[in-house]
């Protein structure tokens, strides 16, 4: 897991500079008791706690991701953008990763992805998925002309569909 989130967080950080034009710097720190103790020992300590607690209070079900822009948790500080913008990221990261892993390209879903985006983030994901080899895309929004708009800007063959 660790390594993982090592391979990721430049990937991460170099998507979410472009969406956002390069105004924040974000991270993805993997957060567990296990890098500072063996499980082994970890158990011992809680032991006597985790029979009052009838459950086990430490281990990898523990472990957690931290997601921050500027060295502080984007949910405490980010805008409904930024935090948008930072899932996108962590999306496009995941899949990049996975298509360099298993070497086949995942399709990318980009479900109401224009709720609470500006329009020059908007465009400069646009920009992003254009330049990139991501695949096949599909694209979910509840206004048409806006995904018309957008799917002219991408430089691939595109159907809309209407439900």
């Amino acid at each position: 897991r660790k390594v993982f989130v090592e391979q990721l967080n430049p990937i991460v950080q170099n998507f979410y500079q472009i969406i956002s034009g390069g105004k924040e710097t974000v991270s993805v720190i993997y957060e567990s008791h296990l890098l500072e103790n063996t499980f082994a020992a970890l158990l011992k300590e809680s032991l006597e706690k985790d029979r009052m607690l009838t459950y086990t209070s430490k281990g990898i079900h523990k472990d957690d991701l931290l997601f921050e822009m500027d060295h502080v948790l984007i949910k405490k500080i980010g805008s409904q953008g930024q935090q948008k913008s930072f899932l996108i990221s962590l999306k496009l990261a995941q899949m990049s990763l996975v298509k360099e892993l298993t070497k086949k390209t995942p399709i990318l879903l980009l479900d109401d992805i224009f709720d609470k985006l500006d329009d020059t983030r908007v465009s400069q994901l646009i920009e992003l998925v254009n330049k990139e080899s991501f695949g096949q895309i599909f694209i979910t929004d509840t206004h048409r002309e806006r995904t018309e708009s957008v799917v002219k800007k991408i430089n691939e063959e595109s159907i809309i569909f209407e439900v």
